[in-house]
C-alpha cells in the first residue's frame, strides 16, 4: 500500500482565499479539480531550481548540478508517495498515460468507460471498453471476461475526474496481475489525497495538487514491463529536455500535503444537502468517492446555464472535465452510467481545494437556492 495525505488548519474565508494570486481573491474558486492553485511551497522550490538552470542531461559542473537536483525531486517523490520502484518524468499525466499505452509488453488493450478522454484516444482504437454499473464502479464480470481473453494494459481511474468515484483497485490489481495483465491506474486526482493503489503504472500530475502544469510521471512497478523506446532521457523511455523546476515544485507540492480529507468530507456533505434541500440530485451519492469532488444536478436548469449564473455570481465550478468542458458536449461519463439525460444535461462538478471553507460552501448553498426559487417562479 503507498500512502500520501495530511492536514490543513484554517476554515475563515480570508485563510481560504488568502494563498489565491490577487486577482481571484474576490471569488470562490471550485474547479481544483481541473487545476489547483500553485502552493508557495512549490512555487519556493522552482525559483531554487531556476537559480541552478542548465541541462540536467549535460556533463559539465552546472548539468550535474541541475541532476542533482532533478534526482532529488524523483527521491522526494517516492519516498512522500512510499513508491519504491522507478519514477519516469513527464510533462503530465496525459503523456503518462500515453507513454505506458504505447510501450506497454503485452498485446491487448482495455479501458474503463469512464476513463479521462486521453485513455481512449491513446489506447487506440481495438482498446475494449469496459463497462461500468451505474453507481460508477466497474463491471467486474465483464473486466473478468477481458482478463480470459488475452493479457492486456488495463487502464482503470483511480478516482473519477467528473464525479469523484473511487475504484477498489486494491482489490482488482491481484486478479489482473494473476492473468498476466497490467493495470494502468490514473491517479491524478487521488495523488497526495489518498493512498496509491497496487498498480503496475500509475500517472500523476502536479497541477491537481498544488504544484504547477506542465509536469507529471509515470511511476512504474518494473521497467521491464516496458519496451524500451529508444530516446535519450528518463532511462531511455521518453525525449526532451527534463523540466528541472517543475519538477522540484512538483516534489514540494506533495511533500506539503496540505489536504485535511476530513473536513473536506464534511464541506462536501454540508454542499450536497444543501442541494438536495432544494431538490438536486448527487450522483453516485452511495458510491465511495473522493472527499475533493462532487457532481450535483439541479433539474430544471441546464449544466450551460449553471455555469453562467454562478461566474457572474463569483464562483467558478465546471461541468466536467477541463479538457472537454469547454464544448459542453453530454458527459460521456454520466453517459456510460445511464444517467438519465435530464439529469446529466443539468450537472455541475464542484471540487474542493485544501484551503476551501464553510464560509464559500454556504455561499454556493445560497446561489442553489436562488436558482431554485428562480425555476420555481418560471415554472408557475
Amino acid at each position: 500500500m503507498h500512502r500520501g495525505g495530511g492536514s490543513y488548519i484554517g476554515t475563515g474565508v480570508e485563510q481560504a482565499i488568502g494563498s489565491y494570486p490577487p486577482k481571484m481573491r474576490q471569488r470562490i474558486y471550485l474547479d481544483h479539480a481541473a487545476t489547483t492553485p500553485i502552493l508557495r511551497q512549490a512555487r519556493d522550490a522552482a525559483s531554487r531550481a531556476m537559480d541552478l538552470w542548465a541541462n540536467p542531461n549535460s556533463p559539465h559542473t552546472e548539468g550535474r548540478q541541475a541532476r542533482a537536483l532533478l534526482e532529488e525531486a524523483r527521491d522526494t517523490i517516492k519516498r512522500t508517495l512510499d513508491w519504491p520502484h522507478d519514477v519516469i518524468f513527464t510533462p503530465g499525466a496525459s503523456e503518462a498515460i500515453e507513454l505506458a499505452a504505447r510501450q506497454a509488453g503485452v498485446v491487448g488493450r482495455a479501458h474503463g468507460a469512464t476513463e479521462h478522454s486521453i485513455v481512449p484516444y491513446a489506447m487506440g482504437q481495438c482498446s475494449v471498453v469496459i463497462p461500468v454499473e451505474p453507481n460508477g464502479l466497474i463491471d467486474e464480470a465483464a473486466l473478468e471476461q477481458v482478463l480470459n481473453s488475452r493479457p492486456a494494459l488495463v487502464a482503470i481511474q483511480q478516482v473519477n475526474n467528473e464525479t469523484g468515484v473511487i475504484q477498489p483497485l486494491d482489490r482488482l490489481a491481484p486478479k489482473i496481475r494473476e492473468a498476466g495483465s497490467l493495470l494502468l491506474a490514473d491517479c491524478a486526482q487521488g495523488a497526495s489525497k489518498m493512498p496509491l493503489p497496487d498498480a503496475d503504472l500509475i500517472a500523476i500530475c502536479a497541477h491537481k495538487l498544488g504544484g504547477p502544469p506542465g509536469i507529471g510521471a509515470l511511476l512504474v512497478r518494473d521497467l521491464g514491463t516496458l519496451k524500451p523506446a529508444g530516446a535519450g532521457q528518463e532511462k531511455g523511455y521518453r525525449r526532451g529536455t527534463q523540466n528541472v523546476p517543475g519538477a522540484l515544485a512538483f516534489a514540494a507540492a506533495l511533500e506539503a500535503r496540505p489536504y485535511d480529507m476530513a473536513r473536506l468530507s464534511a464541506l462536501r456533505q454540508r454542499l450536497e444537502q444543501g442541494a438536495k434541500d432544494i431538490g438536486g440530485v448527487i450522483i453516485a451519492e452511495g458510491t465511495p468517492r473522493l472527499p475533493t469532488i462532487g457532481a450535483i444536478a439541479l433539474t430544471g436548469a441546464t449544466s450551460a446555464g449553471l455555469l453562467v449564473r454562478l461566474d457572474l455570481a463569483g464562483i467558478a465550478v465546471s461541468a466536467g472535465s477541463a479538457c472537454s468542458s469547454g464544448k459542453m458536449e453530454p458527459s460521456h461519463v454520466l453517459q456510460a452510467m445511464g444517467v438519465p439525460p435530464e439529469i446529466a444535461g443539468s450537472y455541475i462538478r464542484i471540487s474542493f481545494g485544501p484551503q476551501t471553507s464553510q464560509a464559500e460552501v454556504d455561499v454556493v448553498i445560497a446561489q442553489f437556492r436562488q436558482i431554485a426559487e428562480r425555476l420555481t417562479s418560471k415554472a408557475a
